[in-house]
């Protein structure tokens, strides 16, 4: 590259221009495009100082350009661009007033008024053009997410102009309040409008999806009492006490003579995002935790809605044509209010689900929890009288170690059977040698790696919140950490130093070369979720970073690993199980650096995603590896998995079947004689040979 002092900028010449073109293509601010840099006025200073003066020549050649809004710095040609767009803060799509080009290679000026204008160029993507300190950079990035979300912003060459997107929108039946994207529902007034709160509860059969997260995750403990707060028709409240718990609920509307009490766990479930007057919100949520003695379950909408049931602007949020409110957050943002409110540090255990810890000590044992691998004791190999005649005694010893990866502490066993241990072998070293005499040492040597990586990876990702002093963490874990590093501070760094290295994907693309389960592409790798446990420990700390911040799409059964982003995705794959190549439904992309997230629907698609190999994606312990791998080969040995492009999808896999004479019942592969008997004959010899090849 030329240095700046090596450039006369004031008599440019043809050949440093590169060096400016290069420049802003590597720029770090501002919108990159393949022939331009488009900078916000605001954001000049944080240019390299070689374009800082090269623009400076440039505005010498204008008279004034006080109400600039962006800067076009062309890479094709020595061209800069002023664009004012006067409505930049605060119409989400501004349009165009005017501009001025400035040529330095002829050093003329040209102007073009777009003020009386009907179909004046816009703006989409505001975020890009300011850097992430710019007041309304919050509110332009959450509009963008909206937008993509509903496809909005696809095919954006159709989209640059008013009458084009006033056209996208008008098929979407989308419009604007300020910031806010929503659906507009006719001849409303929104200042008149009375919201019906109660309307928005959902009458149901089962467990709410929040109350049955965390009844998945374990918070139940015996003898918990349970309280709904805004219980609507009481459903969870009715379940949770077939459950053996005492559980009661509030709601203004369905149960408003019930008393308020302070219950073990209490449920705030798609609460806060009805009600539409934000200091109300505050007040439920606050009310909520006054009534919580241990466990907050928090939930609210975190997507936006489908766009075909129509909405309106309300304050922050929309309203919904059965008259009720709905705040969307995002993830983020919605644990960022949780916190703020609160002075907490939530936990996500699903997508608009978090949960809310009393104590600290109980919120990181759960955090902790989740890291925690299926672990077996090691299988007796070798027959020893001293140990069978001791059997009893040692097993609940074999079984601590098998957990937490090292030796009890005293008072770590129950007291009778610590005592008798001691008194037979004198201390537990002893008796855990006996142990070692009848099991393979390589066996506990595994399971004190695995719980050495578990810690590791609890440690890493307690990054994202607020990491815990040693002194927050439960006895045994401190044990633990003690027992198995050095120390807290050293188990820090190298947890820190494990998440530091995802930043490098070629280090993650080596984790998904060396494990033994999964299926490798070249730009990704899948895997089932139940096996997630069993990679490489920087493949789950990379899912666990989704996973522990966003939380994971409810239904998924395959994850996926970008390899060329930091990216996971979420594949909910209908009936996994008994359809041997199932149809993608669902997908949720968490995109790490920004911790953004987008959905698909593929349920209404003609031609959705397809599923190959699933004998791949799981281990050989699963239940149905068998009857997979034997597909699979078969498919192999036909070749219809030579090519994956062509049979991602359903229809390319249809018309593969048909052109190779197969057909596929439940996991069987079969020939289809109705065809062309020739060709029959000439692909069956070829699967012959295959098979002989291999």
């Amino acid at each position: 590259m030329i240095k700046g002092s090596l450039i006369d900028l004031m008599s440019l010449k043809n050949d440093d221009f590169p060096a400016i073109a290069e420049l802003c293509q590597k720029s770090d601010f501002g919108k990159r495009l393949p022939n331009a840099l488009y900078i916000h006025i605001s954001a000049l200073e944080r240019l390299d100082p070689l374009l800082q003066s090269y623009e400076g020549i440039a505005r010498k050649l204008l008279s004034k350009i006080d109400a600039v809004t962006l800067i076009k710095f062309s890479t094709d040609t020595p061209k800069l661009s002023y664009l004012f767009y006067p409505d930049f803060d605060i119409d989400p799509h501004p349009a165009l007033v005017s501009s001025m080009v400035v040529n330095l290679e002829t050093n003329q000026v040209s102007d073009r008024d777009y003020s009386n204008s009907l179909n004046p160029p816009i703006l989409h993507r505001k975020e890009t053009f300011v850097s992430s300190d710019y007041p309304y950079y919050s509110d332009f990035v959450h509009l963008t997410n909206l937008e993509v979300a509903l496809g909005l912003l696809e095919n954006s060459r159709s989209i640059g102009t008013r009458q084009q997107w006033e056209k996208r929108l008008a098929q979407k039946q989308i419009s604007f309040e300020g910031h806010y994207l929503v659906c507009s529902l006719r001849q409303q007034n929104v200042q008149s409008i009375q919201v019906d709160r109660h309307r928005a509860a959902i009458p149901r059969k089962t467990l709410s999806r929040p109350v049955r997260l965390a009844l998945e995750a374990g918070i139940f403990q015996s003898g918990m009492t349970f309280f709904d707060y805004g219980c609507g028709y009481g459903r969870d409240i009715t379940e949770i006490a077939q459950l053996g718990h005492e559980s009661r609920g509030w709601d203004p509307f369905y149960a408003p003579r019930t008393d308020l009490i302070e219950a073990d766990i209490v449920n705030l479930g798609y609460v806060i995002n009805v009600i539409e007057d934000v200091k109300e919100r505050r007040e439920a949520l606050v009310n909520a935790w006054g009534l919580t003695q241990q466990i907050l379950i928090v939930s609210a909408q975190v997507l936006i809605d489908d766009p075909n049931r129509g909405v309106m602007a309300y304050g922050d949020g929309i309203i919904t044509r059965r008259n009720t409110f709905q705040k969307y957050f995002e993830q983020e943002e919605l644990k960022a209010y949780i916190d703020q409110v609160l002075e907490a540090d939530a936990v996500p255990i699903g997508l608009g689900i978090y949960l809310v810890f009393r104590d600290r000590e109980q919120a990181q044992t759960f955090q902790a929890s989740r890291f925690r691998s299926r672990a077996k004791t090691p299988t007796i190999r070798i027959p020893l009288k001293r140990f069978e005649d001791y059997e009893r005694i040692l097993k609940p010893l074999m079984d601590f170690y098998a957990q937490r990866g090292r030796l009890p502490i005293k008072g770590e066993l129950e007291s009778e059977n610590e005592a008798e241990i001691r008194r037979v072998f004198g201390n537990l070293s002893r008796a855990f040698q006996v142990v070692l005499q009848v099991t393979q040492q390589e066996e506990w040597d595994e399971i004190r790696e695995q719980r050495r990586q578990e810690l590791l990876l609890y440690l890493a990702l307690s990054r994202f919140g607020n990491r815990p002093t040693a002194r927050q963490l439960s006895a045994e874990m401190r044990q633990d950490i003690k027992d198995i590093f050095a120390g807290y501070e050293q188990a820090c760094i190298l947890a820190d130093m494990m998440l530091y290295s995802l930043r490098d994907l070629d280090k993650v693309g080596e984790a998904c070369r060396i494990s033994e389960i999964g299926k490798k592409f070249k730009g990704s790798f899948l895997v089932h979720l139940d096996y997630v446990e069993k990679l490489p420990a920087l493949l789950r700390l990379y899912e666990g970073c989704a996973s522990r911040t966003v939380g994971r799409l409810e239904g998924v059964n395959v994850v996926k690993f970008s390899l060329q982003e930091a990216k996971i995705s979420y594949l909910v794959y209908a009936n996994f199980d008994a359809i041997a190549h199932p149809l993608l439904q669902e997908r949720l992309d968490v995109y790490l650096g920004r911790l953004r997230v987008s959905h698909r629907d593929y349920r209404e698609e003609s031609n959705p995603p397809i599923l190959h190999e699933k004998d791949v994606l799981v281990g050989k312990d699963y239940p149905l590896y068998e009857k997979f791998a034997q597909l699979s080969e078969k498919e192999r040995d036909r070749g219809l998995l030579d090519d994956y492009g062509p049979i991602r999808t359903l229809r390319g896999w249809e018309k593969c079947l048909g052109e190779n004479c197969s057909l596929i019942k439940g996991h069987q592969l079969f020939w289809e004689k109705n065809g062309d008997v020739y060709r029959l004959k000439f692909l069956q010899s070829q699967a012959k040979a295959r098979r002989k090849r291999v």
